[in-house]
Protein backbone atom coordinates (compact mmCIF):
# COMPACT_ATOMS: atom_id res chain seq x y z
CA UNK A 1 0.00 0.00 0.00
CA UNK A 2 1.80 3.03 -0.87
CA UNK A 3 0.72 6.67 -0.13
CA UNK A 4 -0.24 9.22 -2.44
CA UNK A 5 -1.15 12.70 -2.06
CA UNK A 6 -5.04 13.55 -2.00
CA UNK A 7 -5.84 15.53 -4.93
CA UNK A 8 -9.32 15.86 -3.47
CA UNK A 9 -10.40 16.88 0.17
CA UNK A 10 -11.35 14.12 2.16
CA UNK A 11 -14.42 15.38 4.81
CA UNK A 12 -16.59 14.71 7.35
CA UNK A 13 -19.70 15.94 6.47
CA UNK A 14 -22.55 17.58 8.95
CA UNK A 15 -25.87 17.86 7.32
CA UNK A 16 -29.31 17.64 8.15
CA UNK A 17 -31.35 14.94 6.42
CA UNK A 18 -35.05 16.82 6.22
CA UNK A 19 -33.16 19.66 4.96
CA UNK A 20 -34.93 19.14 1.34
CA UNK A 21 -33.81 20.02 -2.38
CA UNK A 22 -32.04 22.93 -1.69
CA UNK A 23 -30.22 22.37 2.15
CA UNK A 24 -28.57 24.91 3.94
CA UNK A 25 -24.80 24.16 2.92
CA UNK A 26 -23.51 21.65 5.35
CA UNK A 27 -20.56 22.69 8.06
CA UNK A 28 -17.39 20.67 7.32
CA UNK A 29 -15.22 19.39 9.49
CA UNK A 30 -11.60 18.31 7.45
CA UNK A 31 -8.78 16.35 8.92
CA UNK A 32 -5.88 17.75 8.19
CA UNK A 33 -2.10 15.56 7.43
CA UNK A 34 -0.89 16.30 10.72
CA UNK A 35 -3.62 15.08 13.12
CA UNK A 36 -2.28 11.85 14.40
CA UNK A 37 0.56 12.73 16.58
CA UNK A 38 3.89 10.88 17.56
CA UNK A 39 2.40 10.31 20.68
CA UNK A 40 -0.28 8.45 19.01
CA UNK A 41 2.11 6.64 16.73
CA UNK A 42 4.01 5.70 20.20
CA UNK A 43 0.69 4.31 21.79
CA UNK A 44 -0.02 1.88 19.35
CA UNK A 45 3.31 0.96 18.81
CA UNK A 46 3.67 0.16 22.23
CA UNK A 47 0.24 -1.52 22.63
CA UNK A 48 0.83 -3.89 19.84
CA UNK A 49 4.34 -4.77 20.10
CA UNK A 50 3.39 -8.50 20.86
CA UNK A 51 1.96 -9.25 17.68
CA UNK A 52 2.97 -5.94 15.11
CA UNK A 53 5.95 -4.48 14.66
CA UNK A 54 5.20 -1.16 13.42
CA UNK A 55 8.01 0.27 11.27
CA UNK A 56 6.99 3.68 9.03
CA UNK A 57 3.92 5.65 8.37
CA UNK A 58 2.98 5.07 5.16
CA UNK A 59 0.40 8.39 4.41
CA UNK A 60 -2.46 9.71 6.41
CA UNK A 61 -6.48 10.14 5.13
CA UNK A 62 -9.96 11.72 6.28
CA UNK A 63 -10.51 9.24 8.76
CA UNK A 64 -6.89 7.17 9.80
CA UNK A 65 -3.05 7.33 9.85
CA UNK A 66 -1.69 4.00 7.70
CA UNK A 67 1.52 2.47 8.99
CA UNK A 68 3.82 -0.50 7.16
CA UNK A 69 4.42 -2.80 10.01
CA UNK A 70 5.48 -6.84 10.13
CA UNK A 71 3.14 -9.47 11.30
CA UNK A 72 5.42 -10.86 13.89
CA UNK A 73 3.62 -14.49 14.08
CA UNK A 74 3.38 -15.29 10.27
CA UNK A 75 5.98 -12.71 9.27
CA UNK A 76 4.50 -11.16 6.91
CA UNK A 77 3.90 -7.16 6.03
CA UNK A 78 0.52 -5.68 6.62
CA UNK A 79 -0.77 -2.39 6.13
CA UNK A 80 -2.35 -0.86 9.99
CA UNK A 81 -4.75 1.55 9.61
CA UNK A 82 -5.29 3.81 12.86
CA UNK A 83 -8.48 5.97 13.03
CA UNK A 84 -7.81 9.32 14.29
CA UNK A 85 -7.77 9.93 18.08
CA UNK A 86 -10.96 12.12 18.07
CA UNK A 87 -12.68 9.68 15.93
CA UNK A 88 -11.69 6.94 18.13
CA UNK A 89 -13.42 8.64 21.48
CA UNK A 90 -16.82 9.19 19.33
CA UNK A 91 -17.10 5.86 18.42
CA UNK A 92 -16.07 3.47 21.44
CA UNK A 93 -13.78 0.29 20.38
CA UNK A 94 -16.64 -2.28 21.25
CA UNK A 95 -18.84 -0.82 18.84
CA UNK A 96 -16.63 -0.33 16.62
CA UNK A 97 -15.13 -3.58 16.33
CA UNK A 98 -18.59 -5.41 16.24
CA UNK A 99 -19.49 -3.53 13.47
CA UNK A 100 -16.59 -4.04 11.42
CA UNK A 101 -16.48 -8.06 11.79
CA UNK A 102 -19.27 -7.96 8.52
CA UNK A 103 -16.30 -6.44 6.22
CA UNK A 104 -14.17 -9.36 7.63
CA UNK A 105 -16.15 -12.62 5.84
CA UNK A 106 -16.01 -10.52 2.31
CA UNK A 107 -13.66 -12.85 0.21
CA UNK A 108 -13.39 -11.76 -3.40
CA UNK A 109 -10.53 -11.13 -6.04
CA UNK A 110 -10.73 -7.69 -6.12
CA UNK A 111 -11.04 -6.95 -2.34
CA UNK A 112 -8.44 -6.40 -0.12
CA UNK A 113 -8.99 -8.53 3.06
CA UNK A 114 -9.69 -7.56 6.70
CA UNK A 115 -6.88 -9.26 8.46
CA UNK A 116 -7.17 -7.94 12.07
CA UNK A 117 -8.89 -5.10 14.18
CA UNK A 118 -8.29 -4.28 17.61
CA UNK A 119 -8.52 -1.38 20.19
CA UNK A 120 -5.15 0.10 21.42
CA UNK A 121 -4.52 2.32 24.66
CA UNK A 122 -8.09 3.79 23.53
CA UNK A 123 -6.95 3.71 19.68
CA UNK A 124 -9.33 1.70 17.06
CA UNK A 125 -6.86 0.21 14.47
CA UNK A 126 -7.77 -2.45 11.95
CA UNK A 127 -5.10 -4.47 9.59
CA UNK A 128 -5.23 -5.41 6.07
CA UNK A 129 -2.40 -6.84 3.90
CA UNK A 130 0.43 -4.72 2.57
CA UNK A 131 -0.02 -4.64 -1.15
CA UNK A 132 3.25 -3.80 -3.38
CA UNK A 133 2.34 -0.96 -5.71
CA UNK A 134 0.22 2.00 -5.59
CA UNK A 135 -3.05 3.57 -5.42
CA UNK A 136 -5.20 4.73 -8.35
CA UNK A 137 -4.84 8.14 -7.05
CA UNK A 138 -1.15 8.06 -7.61
CA UNK A 139 -1.21 6.95 -10.72
CA UNK A 140 -3.74 9.75 -11.68
CA UNK A 141 -1.32 12.08 -10.17
CA UNK A 142 1.06 11.00 -12.67
CA UNK A 143 -0.85 10.39 -15.65
CA UNK A 144 -3.97 12.06 -15.19
CA UNK A 145 -6.00 10.36 -17.63
CA UNK A 146 -5.73 6.56 -18.35
CA UNK A 147 -5.85 4.61 -21.59
CA UNK A 148 -9.69 4.21 -22.21
CA UNK A 149 -9.29 -0.13 -22.16
CA UNK A 150 -7.77 0.35 -19.54
CA UNK A 151 -9.82 2.74 -17.45
CA UNK A 152 -13.26 0.73 -18.64
CA UNK A 153 -11.24 -2.88 -17.00
CA UNK A 154 -10.52 -0.88 -13.63
CA UNK A 155 -14.14 -0.02 -13.25
CA UNK A 156 -15.44 -3.14 -14.25
CA UNK A 157 -13.09 -4.99 -11.28
CA UNK A 158 -14.18 -2.32 -9.17
CA UNK A 159 -18.03 -2.87 -10.01
CA UNK A 160 -17.16 -6.22 -9.94
CA UNK A 161 -16.41 -5.88 -6.38
CA UNK A 162 -19.16 -3.40 -5.16
CA UNK A 163 -21.37 -6.30 -6.61
CA UNK A 164 -20.52 -9.02 -4.34
CA UNK A 165 -20.54 -6.93 -1.10
CA UNK A 166 -23.62 -5.48 -2.14
CA UNK A 167 -25.09 -9.01 -2.43
CA UNK A 168 -23.63 -9.81 0.97
CA UNK A 169 -25.34 -5.93 2.16
CA UNK A 170 -22.32 -4.51 2.65
CA UNK A 171 -22.08 -0.89 1.17
CA UNK A 172 -18.66 0.66 1.09
CA UNK A 173 -19.99 4.49 1.46
CA UNK A 174 -16.10 6.03 0.28
CA UNK A 175 -15.20 4.56 -3.18
CA UNK A 176 -12.62 6.79 -4.48
CA UNK A 177 -9.28 6.42 -6.43
CA UNK A 178 -7.11 6.69 -2.58
CA UNK A 179 -9.10 3.31 -1.60
CA UNK A 180 -8.31 1.53 -4.87
CA UNK A 181 -4.83 0.19 -4.87
CA UNK A 182 -3.46 -1.38 -8.27
CA UNK A 183 -1.43 -4.58 -7.83
CA UNK A 184 -0.36 -6.52 -10.84
CA UNK A 185 -2.17 -4.49 -13.02
CA UNK A 186 -5.47 -4.99 -11.48
CA UNK A 187 -7.92 -3.24 -8.62
CA UNK A 188 -8.27 -4.01 -5.23
CA UNK A 189 -11.25 -2.08 -3.46
CA UNK A 190 -9.58 -1.07 0.27
CA UNK A 191 -11.69 0.18 3.82
CA UNK A 192 -14.51 -2.26 2.64
CA UNK A 193 -17.09 -1.37 4.97
CA UNK A 194 -14.88 0.48 7.01
CA UNK A 195 -17.20 3.90 6.11
CA UNK A 196 -20.33 2.22 7.06
CA UNK A 197 -18.66 0.73 9.99
CA UNK A 198 -17.55 4.14 11.76
CA UNK A 199 -20.99 5.30 10.71
CA UNK A 200 -23.26 2.43 12.57
CA UNK A 201 -20.52 2.36 15.19
CA UNK A 202 -21.31 6.57 15.93
CA UNK A 203 -24.95 5.26 16.58
CA UNK A 204 -26.88 8.13 17.82
CA UNK A 205 -24.38 10.78 18.14
CA UNK A 206 -23.41 10.81 14.02
CA UNK A 207 -26.80 10.33 12.96
CA UNK A 208 -28.53 12.44 14.74
CA UNK A 209 -27.18 15.09 13.29
CA UNK A 210 -27.01 13.29 10.16
CA UNK A 211 -23.18 12.97 10.07
CA UNK A 212 -21.82 11.51 7.09
CA UNK A 213 -18.83 10.57 6.34
CA UNK A 214 -17.17 10.61 2.74
CA UNK A 215 -15.28 12.33 -0.12
CA UNK A 216 -17.58 15.03 -1.76
CA UNK A 217 -15.96 14.33 -5.10
CA UNK A 218 -16.93 11.05 -5.31
CA UNK A 219 -19.97 11.15 -2.89
CA UNK A 220 -23.74 10.67 -4.20
CA UNK A 221 -26.69 13.16 -3.47
CA UNK A 222 -28.67 11.13 -1.21
CA UNK A 223 -24.95 10.38 0.84
CA UNK A 224 -23.97 14.69 0.82
CA UNK A 225 -27.32 15.41 2.16
CA UNK A 226 -26.59 12.65 5.10
CA UNK A 227 -29.45 10.58 3.99
CA UNK A 228 -29.59 7.83 7.00
CA UNK A 229 -30.29 5.00 4.50
CA UNK A 230 -27.58 4.59 2.15
CA UNK A 231 -27.74 2.25 -0.84
CA UNK A 232 -25.79 -0.13 -3.37
CA UNK A 233 -26.80 2.81 -5.83
CA UNK A 234 -24.47 5.21 -4.00
CA UNK A 235 -21.44 3.31 -4.50
CA UNK A 236 -22.44 3.23 -8.18
CA UNK A 237 -23.05 6.68 -8.84
CA UNK A 238 -18.97 6.83 -6.78
CA UNK A 239 -17.80 4.20 -9.31
CA UNK A 240 -19.24 6.35 -12.37
CA UNK A 241 -17.42 9.73 -10.55
CA UNK A 242 -14.14 7.90 -10.47
CA UNK A 243 -14.30 6.31 -14.05
CA UNK A 244 -15.15 9.56 -15.36
CA UNK A 245 -11.89 11.25 -13.57
CA UNK A 246 -9.72 7.61 -14.99
CA UNK A 247 -11.01 9.07 -18.72
CA UNK A 248 -11.52 13.53 -18.25
CA UNK A 249 -8.07 13.75 -15.92
CA UNK A 250 -10.99 15.61 -13.43
CA UNK A 251 -14.36 14.24 -11.34
CA UNK A 252 -17.32 15.77 -13.00
CA UNK A 253 -17.85 18.04 -9.90
CA UNK A 254 -14.83 20.49 -9.08
CA UNK A 255 -14.17 23.35 -6.90
CA UNK A 256 -12.38 25.41 -4.78
CA UNK A 257 -13.57 24.15 -1.77
CA UNK A 258 -15.91 21.27 -0.46
CA UNK A 259 -18.96 22.99 -0.28
CA UNK A 260 -18.50 24.47 -3.81
CA UNK A 261 -18.03 20.88 -4.63
CA UNK A 262 -20.73 19.80 -2.59
CA UNK A 263 -22.93 22.22 -4.23
CA UNK A 264 -22.52 20.99 -7.69
CA UNK A 265 -23.41 17.30 -6.92
CA UNK A 266 -26.48 18.52 -5.81
CA UNK A 267 -27.76 21.37 -7.85
CA UNK A 268 -25.97 20.52 -11.45
CA UNK A 269 -25.74 17.94 -14.27
CA UNK A 270 -22.08 16.87 -14.74
CA UNK A 271 -20.65 17.92 -18.41
CA UNK A 272 -20.27 15.27 -21.14
CA UNK A 273 -17.37 13.18 -21.15
CA UNK A 274 -16.17 13.23 -24.88
CA UNK A 275 -16.02 17.51 -25.16
CA UNK A 276 -12.73 16.62 -22.84
CA UNK A 277 -11.78 13.03 -24.20
CA UNK A 278 -13.07 12.39 -27.89
CA UNK A 279 -11.66 8.82 -27.79
CA UNK A 280 -14.14 7.61 -25.36
CA UNK A 281 -16.74 5.36 -26.98
CA UNK A 282 -20.16 7.29 -26.71
CA UNK A 283 -21.85 3.94 -25.13
CA UNK A 284 -19.05 4.70 -22.60
CA UNK A 285 -19.99 7.94 -21.88
CA UNK A 286 -23.66 7.53 -21.92
CA UNK A 287 -22.93 4.23 -19.04
CA UNK A 288 -21.01 6.63 -16.95
CA UNK A 289 -23.65 9.78 -17.13
CA UNK A 290 -26.50 7.35 -16.32
CA UNK A 291 -23.95 6.00 -13.02
CA UNK A 292 -24.11 9.99 -12.30
CA UNK A 293 -27.72 10.50 -11.69
CA UNK A 294 -29.09 13.01 -9.25
CA UNK A 295 -31.83 10.33 -8.21
CA UNK A 296 -30.91 6.79 -7.23
CA UNK A 297 -33.74 5.28 -9.34
CA UNK A 298 -32.70 7.44 -12.51
CA UNK A 299 -28.97 5.15 -12.04
CA UNK A 300 -27.98 1.58 -12.97
CA UNK A 301 -29.72 -0.93 -10.45
CA UNK A 302 -26.63 -2.56 -9.62
CA UNK A 303 -22.90 -2.62 -9.80
CA UNK A 304 -23.32 -5.34 -11.72
CA UNK A 305 -25.19 -3.72 -14.33
CA UNK A 306 -22.57 -0.77 -14.57
CA UNK A 307 -20.13 -3.22 -15.36
CA UNK A 308 -22.18 -5.09 -18.07
CA UNK A 309 -22.70 -1.76 -19.55
CA UNK A 310 -18.86 -0.63 -19.94
CA UNK A 311 -18.33 -4.27 -20.96
CA UNK A 312 -20.92 -3.67 -23.96
CA UNK A 313 -19.52 -0.55 -24.90
CA UNK A 314 -16.38 -1.92 -26.24
CA UNK A 315 -12.93 -1.25 -24.67
CA UNK A 316 -11.33 0.38 -27.45
CA UNK A 317 -11.08 4.17 -28.18
CA UNK A 318 -12.79 5.97 -30.87
CA UNK A 319 -10.34 6.49 -33.74
CA UNK A 320 -9.11 10.32 -33.62
CA UNK A 321 -9.94 12.10 -37.06
CA UNK A 322 -7.77 10.58 -39.69
CA UNK A 323 -4.86 12.84 -41.34
CA UNK A 324 -4.50 13.74 -44.30
CA UNK A 325 -1.01 13.65 -45.94
CA UNK A 326 -0.56 16.95 -48.03
CA UNK A 327 1.95 16.12 -51.49
CA UNK A 328 5.02 17.88 -52.30
CA UNK A 329 4.47 21.07 -54.37
CA UNK A 330 5.47 19.96 -57.72
CA UNK A 331 3.24 16.23 -57.24
CA UNK A 332 0.70 19.03 -55.95
CA UNK A 333 0.67 20.66 -58.84
CA UNK A 334 0.28 17.23 -60.99
CA UNK A 335 -2.35 15.71 -58.67
CA UNK A 336 -4.45 19.60 -59.33
CA UNK A 337 -4.26 19.14 -63.32
CA UNK A 338 -4.87 15.74 -63.37
CA UNK A 339 -8.15 15.96 -61.41
CA UNK A 340 -9.43 19.75 -62.28
CA UNK A 341 -12.11 18.66 -64.62
CA UNK A 342 -13.02 15.79 -62.44
CA UNK A 343 -13.69 18.29 -59.69
CA UNK A 344 -14.87 20.98 -61.90
CA UNK A 345 -17.59 18.18 -63.37
CA UNK A 346 -18.70 17.50 -59.94
CA UNK A 347 -19.14 20.97 -58.95
CA UNK A 348 -21.67 22.04 -61.66
CA UNK A 349 -23.82 18.76 -61.12
CA UNK A 350 -23.90 19.88 -57.45
CA UNK A 351 -25.43 23.27 -58.33
CA UNK A 352 -27.61 21.20 -61.06
CA UNK A 353 -29.02 19.05 -58.30
CA UNK A 354 -28.92 21.97 -55.55
CA UNK A 355 -31.23 24.11 -58.12
CA UNK A 356 -33.69 21.31 -58.85
CA UNK A 357 -34.50 20.64 -55.82
CA UNK A 358 -35.57 24.17 -54.32
CA UNK A 359 -37.32 24.94 -57.71
CA UNK A 360 -39.55 21.62 -56.93
CA UNK A 361 -40.34 22.19 -53.20
CA UNK A 362 -40.63 26.16 -52.69
CA UNK A 363 -43.78 27.18 -51.68
CA UNK A 364 -46.63 28.02 -53.98
CA UNK A 365 -46.98 31.54 -52.12
CA UNK A 366 -46.14 32.65 -48.34
CA UNK A 367 -48.70 31.42 -45.71
CA UNK A 368 -49.67 34.50 -43.53
CA UNK A 369 -48.22 34.42 -39.50
CA UNK A 370 -51.50 33.46 -38.52
CA UNK A 371 -51.40 30.10 -40.34
CA UNK A 372 -48.42 29.00 -39.68
CA UNK A 373 -47.68 26.20 -36.90
CA UNK A 374 -45.35 25.75 -34.39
Amino acid sequence: MVSAARGWQEAVWLSRPSEAIFPRLPDILTKSPGVVTTDAAARLTSAISDRYRVERELGQGGMATVYLATDLKHGRRVAIKLLHPELSAILGGERFLAEIKVTASLQHPHILGLIDSGEADGLLYYVMPYVAGESLRGRLSRERQLPVDEAVRLAREVASALDYAHRQGVVHRDIKPENILLHDGAALVADFGIALAVQQAGGHRMTQTGMSLGTPAYMSPEQAMGEREIGPRSDVYAVGAMTYEMLAGEPPFTGPSSQAIVAKVLTEQPPPLRPKRPTVPPAAEAAILRALQKLPADRWGSAREFGDALAATGSQPVPAAPTIAIPAPRARRRAFALSAVGWLGWVVAALATTVAAWLALRPAAELPPSRLAI
